[in-house]
């Protein structure tokens, strides 16, 4: 059975600095009318950095949330920017590490329903100390905390960010450390 739907007509609502709200004409394989709401967005890169056995892990307010919440470093996306190089970029940004390489795990779909984004996911290795330097408005704490440390606070929910959730068992299950 053929799953595709087509696209008739694109139609933005909101065109913002982070995101872009469209509701846009589309029709069902069978042919027929639907709206679509979609969140465009860039994407993002994240960074799962373990040294000495510890995670570096970011604490900053959420502001959907309501909340300061435990994430692996990570940001935005520039218009055609290389994964791969914002992944590094936020890394030495957000904590001050250098990675030598960064080896690419995973490609995330975070809400497939209603958004295009693409988060890819980075393990760094050769990890060296540089100089942290926030972007304006930027607001973050570091933290090293053992990788069994971390693997608890998943499973009690205290981490609760998706994108670091996956970095961090998959880390576990390559590392037999579950």
């Amino acid at each position: 059975m053929d799953l595709e739907e087509k696209t008739i007509q694109k139609n933005y609502i909101y065109r913002g600095k982070i995101v872009n709200l469209r509701c846009d004409d589309a029709a069902l394989p069978d042919g027929r009318p639907c709206k679509r709401e979609l969140i465009e967005h860039s994407g993002g890169a994240c960074v799962l950095c373990v040294r000495d056995g510890k995670i570096a892990l970011v604490r900053q307010f959420r502001y959907a949330y309501g909340e300061a919440i435990y994430e692996i470093p990570a940001g935005k996306l520039n218009a055609g920017e290389d994964p791969m190089e914002a992944a590094k970029r936020e890394l030495e940004e957000e904590t001050g590490l250098i990675a030598e390489r960064l080896v690419h795990r995973y490609t995330l779909y975070p809400t497939p329903g209603y958004t295009n984004e693409k988060i890819y996911i980075y393990e760094a290795e050769g990890v060296s100390c540089g100089t942290q330097h926030l972007d304006e408005g930027e607001f973050l704490n570091v933290e090293y905390i053992p990788v069994k440390e971390v693997l608890r606070m998943v499973r009690e929910g205290v981490i609760k960010d998706g994108k670091t959730v996956v970095a961090v068992l998959d880390h576990a299950l390559r590392n037999k450390v579950l």
